[in-house]
């Protein structure tokens, strides 16, 4: 079993920064990419960041492209999220997910394998 955790969010004020990061535990996998998604009270889980291992490069939702920072380590299935100057909107769930087929699109969900358990990130103003 493949289990993926993050860890490291929290409470922030405007403008400040956190560093959620994932790890993989248990079975080992090889994964071509790993993402963050979110999602806010309310709301649908949405694309925030994603790195392909495979020499895809990362990419970036519009809404945090210049904030926001993801790297990590293929080889322990290892991803973080820099995330600075924080706003209130940022507020949510967040989720790391992992492929484990190369060369699938970054954006979509569907197309991730394993998903963690999600950590609580809140930006107050």
């Amino acid at each position: 079993q493949v289990q993926l955790v993050e860890s490291g969010g929290g409470l922030v004020q405007a403008g400040g920064s956190l560093r959620p990061s994932c790890a993989a535990s248990g079975r080992t996998f090889s994964s071509y990419g790993m993402g963050w998604f979110r999602q806010a009270p309310g709301k649908e889980r949405q694309f925030v960041a994603a790195i392909s291992w495979n020499g895809g490069g990362s990419d970036y939702a519009d809404s945090v492209k210049g904030r926001f920072a993801i790297s990590g380590d293929s080889a322990k299935n290892t991803v973080y999220l820099q995330m600075n100057s924080l706003k209130p909107e940022d507020t949510a769930v967040y989720y790391c997910a992992g492929q484990v087929v190369a060369g699938l699109p970054l954006r979509f969900q569907g197309e991730y394998d394993y998903w963690g358990q999600g950590t609580q990130v809140t930006v107050a103003s």
